[in-house]
This record gives C-alpha cells, sequence and structure tokens, in this order.
C-alpha cells in the first residue's frame, strides 16, 4: 500500500530549464543595453558551458561570464545582468499543468506528501514559495539536508525515516532515470517518471514502474496500487 509520495522538484513539479533560459536571455539581453560586446548567442554559450561545469545552481555565473570578458568585473553591467535575469526568473518559473490540483488530491487522499531536491535549501524554497507550493509539502529534503546528490540513498532513506514507512509503501516521482528513479529503486521504493518533464532523448519507462505523461496520472495508479 502507498502511504507516502514523493516528487523530485525542478523539471517535475516546475519547468526549471524553461525558466533558467528566459532568466539567461533576459540576463544577457541587459547586459548588451548596459554595454557587453558580446553577441547574444555567444553569450549563451558560454554561460551554459559554465552551468555545465559548476552546476546549475552556481550563483556566481554571470560574475565568471564577465570576468572571462573583461578580466575583471564590470559592476554595471553585472548588475544589468543580475536584475534581469531576477525579473525574468519570477515571471517564467511555472509549475506542469494539473500540479496543484494532482498534489491537493493526494493529500485529500490521506497521503503524506514529500519533495527530495538536489538543488540546496534557498533555492528550492524559494521556488516552492514563488509558485505557492510552499505549504503543501509535509517533509522537504535538499541537497543541504544530507550534503549528498541523487541517486546516493541518504536523500530517500532520510525522508522514509520522517515518515516512519517501510520503502515499498512510497513512490518517487521524478524526471531524471539515473538519479531520481534509480536512487528511489535502490532503497527498494515504487518510481514514476515524470515523462512530461523529462528531456526528449531520455527514457526512464524501462525502469519506472509508471510513466506519467501529465502529473494527474499518479492518482489512477496510486488507487490501484491501493484497492489490491
Amino acid at each position: 500500500m502507498i502511504k507516502a509520495v514523493i516528487f523530485d522538484l525542478d523539471n517535475t513539479l516546475v519547468d526549471f530549464f524553461y525558466m533558467k533560459n528566459q532568466a539567461v536571455d533576459a540576463a544577457i539581453k541587459g547586459m548588451i543595453e548596459s554595454g557587453l560586446k558580446v553577441s547574444h548567442d555567444e553569450a549563451k554559450k558560454e554561460i551554459f558551458d559554465i552551468y555545465e561545469k559548476q552546476g546549475y545552481e552556481y550563483q556566481e555565473v554571470l560574475n565568471q561570464f564577465i570576468i572571462s570578458v573583461y578580466g575583471s568585473i564590470n559592476y554595471k553591467i553585472l548588475a544589468a545582468g543580475i536584475v534581469s535575469y531576477r525579473i525574468a526568473k519570477e515571471k517564467s518559473l511555472l509549475t506542469y499543468p494539473n500540479v496543484g490540483k494532482t498534489l491537493i488530491a493526494i493529500s485529500k487522499m490521506g497521503l503524506k506528501l514529500g519533495l527530495i531536491t538536489d538543488a540546496p535549501s534557498r533555492e528550492a524554497w524559494t521556488r516552492l514559495y514563488t509558485v505557492g507550493l510552499h505549504n503543501i509539502f509535509d517533509q522537504v529534503v535538499t541537497s543541504d539536508d544530507t550534503k549528498q546528490f541523487k541517486p546516493s540513498a541518504a536523500p530517500f532513506n532520510l525522508i522514509l525515516k520522517y515518515f516512519q514507512i517501510s520503502s515499498n509503501e512510497s513512490i518517487m516521482v521524478g524526471d531524471w532515470p539515473e538519479r531520481d528513479l534509480e536512487g528511489a529503486k535502490n532503497v527498494g521504493m515504487k518510481t514514476a517518471f515524470a515523462k512530461y518533464g523529462a528531456s526528449s532523448d531520455t527514457n526512464g519507462s524501462e525502469i519506472a514502474d509508471i510513466t506519467l505523461n501529465d502529473i494527474s496520472e499518479i492518482i489512477t495508479y496510486i488507487k490501484s496500487q491501493n484497492s489490491k
């Protein structure tokens, strides 16, 4: 019987890559308007190269980019990039269709709602507040809580400990097969592949117990499992 449903955050509940693209585009536009002498395409490639090396939560990406261009920080250009990034981030951070009503439906079923994210606590909670999901979860585990990232067993075991349930009484919903799904399966959890948020070249259907084309489909699966 499923007693807890645990979600990944980025690209499972919120469209992280859409937000990141919109925010970076806005930052570059703002920097160019403030005097940056680099083409938009060249700047975007270099900024995303930095993200690939440092991680997508890297807070000094614009600093590093500007230093690579000028050899030191031009604070006028940096400020333009930061402000433009933040404004666009607020506007473009959106949940996928049916996220809110699905989470509410799960809660009304009397099940525990959990969240496991590799994002640091500040960034995770900022995103949750931005999209109005900050009060819905019974427990949130971030990378700051365990100092380890999925697929490490640590975050999965920690949330199971909080809920005081066995691993087979929970299901993990995520878009990243190698981290969300394999990490959960390794500790004995059921898994749901959030295909709607995954990159086009990712196939988690092979290892997941269920593939979701829409987040609301998890409700039917839970009911079928709990009626057995």
